[in-house]
């Protein structure tokens, strides 16, 4: 339910407007140079502030609890806690019995009985990214010197970054976003068909993270429109290196040693300014509802890092399976 992985483990809790959010992190190798400012550069990354972002600002500021003994990890389960600072959950009252159109409010009700923790979107919000992004940094040092390097290519439709912002913040409305990530440096072989194949698992934690509502890998859906001749990799040399990626860097479920190429389509976030109508669960009748509460105008603009996070996730699992880890002090 709420954890991930073989070999390097991870386990997510919290809530948007809890205490405080985190990630247990199993199986990591000993010997690896960790501490808390090495999560700096991702989280802030991550971290809202620019225009379409919400104007929630948390500290992130976390705390390695354990795991990590002078300044290097220890083989025994690492646990990084980022406490939540900046709430306002009087801004959700009102979801107990108007949810949202297009949130996890009205499922949550159902799945546990009107128990669930309603602030914030609870256990459902991307809040919980930043635990993501946490496990990923201990990831992408197990994993050097391969790199995932991820970016927004489109949003609202366009590649003009600057301008579908601009139009998002005019209109007062959400737009989604497409958002590609590519894994270089990795060596061929990694990825356990059947049902563990490399795109079937990063497809997995991929879907994990909220809003995202489609993947492809290489060419993608294109690929239906190729014929067999065009579509092929002609093999160029004896690593495994291709003339082309139509394959996205992987054949057969496993690693062929190209770059591994994937893009995610992120939806529009469900919380907008715009009035809507919802049903009130308690009286059985249609309202207008205005949601409250500070949201992003366009989510994808904050999921490239978390994004490598989840595919570094990954890889380190992957690699570690195979022991093609390069150890220690990284």
């Amino acid at each position: 339910m709420n954890s991930f992985g073989r070999i390097f483990r991870i386990s997510i809790f919290g809530e948007s407007h809890g205490p405080g959010i985190g990630i247990i992190v199993d199986g990591c190798p000993a010997g690896i140079q960790l501490a808390e400012d090495n999560f700096n550069e991702d989280l802030i990354r991550r971290k809202s502030g620019g225009p379409g972002t919400t104007p929630r600002r948390e500290e992130d500021i976390p705390e390695i609890l354990s795991g990590v003994f002078n300044g290097h990890t220890t083989r025994t389960p690492i646990t990084v806690l980022v406490r939540n600072k900046n709430v306002r959950s009087s801004d959700y009252e009102a979801l107990k019995e108007t949810p949202r159109p297009g949130h996890a409010d009205f499922v949550a009700m159902k799945k546990w009985g009107g128990f669930a923790d309603w602030r914030g979107g609870g256990h459902f919000s991307g809040r919980l990214t930043t635990s993501l992004v946490i496990a990923g940094v201990i990831a992408k040092k197990i994993i050097d010197p391969v790199r995932c390097n991820a970016k927004l290519i489109e949003a609202g439709g366009i590649s003009d970054i600057e301008s579908a912002i601009k139009h998002a913040i005019e209109g007062q409305d959400s737009i989604g976003g497409i958002v590609e990530c590519r894994i270089s440096d990795l060596p061929a072989g990694l990825g356990e068909p059947f049902f563990d194949s490399i795109e079937s698992v990063l497809s997995h934690i991929i879907f994990s993270i909220p809003a995202i509502k489609g993947i492809e890998f290489g060419s993608g859906f294109n690929a239906a429109k190729m014929k067999g001749s065009e579509h092929n990799d002609k093999i160029i040399s004896i690593d495994g290196k291709t003339q082309t990626n139509y394959s996205g860097g992987i054949d057969g479920g496993i690693s062929n040693s190209n770059e591994i190429v994937f893009r995610v389509a992120v939806k529009p976030a469900s919380s907008i300014p715009k009035e809507q109508r919802t049903m009130n669960i308690k009286t059985g009748e249609m309202v207008d509802m205005k949601i409250e509460g500070r949201h992003d105008l366009c989510i994808a603009l904050r999921v490239p890092v978390v994004l490598e996070a989840a595919a570094a996730i990954v890889i380190a699992d992957f690699m570690m399976l195979e022991n093609k880890i390069a150890r220690i002090n990284k």
